[in-house]
């Protein structure tokens, strides 16, 4: 705690050790400031995650997983230059018709950018990935809703040593086989 007084003449004294540590605060919350950027854009990423899952629960009707959906968006917001604008867009002709699920907005949606922006979301959610190219961003494998409707039935293909889904290469036995007699 800074001790102040004040003198005869009505100004305000601060002590030399009040200044010090108003000063060292002072330069620590800047140096903080000024190496922690990312604080000021994740809150305003914050806003786009959550208009994005909005978009994402209109064109899905599924439970979506939202770590998943952050994963997606970030990757969008670099994919496309316009994504703050896209949302905004499609998420108002929603609004406008009122809809609850993607089939009461999706023909209203107009070719070109809009309707391959709203694809490319579709499609993010399905695969788990951002392409079918060999670079594509991979965002889950197990939480892909391609998967869900089976999951309780099949494992999900495994990357062994033989390579993925390469179940087909015959087992060779652990040792040597039993002798008869």
């Amino acid at each position: 705690m800074t001790r102040q007084s004040n003198d005869p003449n009505g100004k305000l004294i601060m002590s030399r050790r009040g200044m010090l540590l108003s000063g060292a605060t002072l330069l620590a919350g800047s140096l903080a400031a000024s190496l922690c950027p990312s604080m000021a854009v994740a809150a305003a990423d914050a806003d786009a995650q959550s208009r994005f899952m909005q978009l994402s629960s209109l064109l899905i009707n599924h439970r979506l997983n939202p770590a998943v959906g952050a994963r997606i968006a970030e990757t969008a917001t670099g994919e496309y230059k316009n994504f703050a604008g896209m949302l905004d867009a499609i998420i108002a002709i929603a609004e406008k018709k009122q809809a609850k699920t993607v089939e009461d907005f999706f023909g209203d949606i107009p070719e070109g950018e809009l309707k391959d922006f709203a694809h490319w979301v579709i499609f993010a959610w399905y695969s788990g990935c951002s392409s079918e190219k060999r670079n594509a961003k991979v965002f889950t494998y197990e939480e892909a809703l391609i998967f869900k409707p089976t999951s309780d039935i099949l494992t999900i293909p495994s990357y062994g040593i033989s390579g993925p889904n390469l179940w087909t290469r015959p087992n060779l036995p652990l040792s040597a086989p039993m002798p008869t007699f």
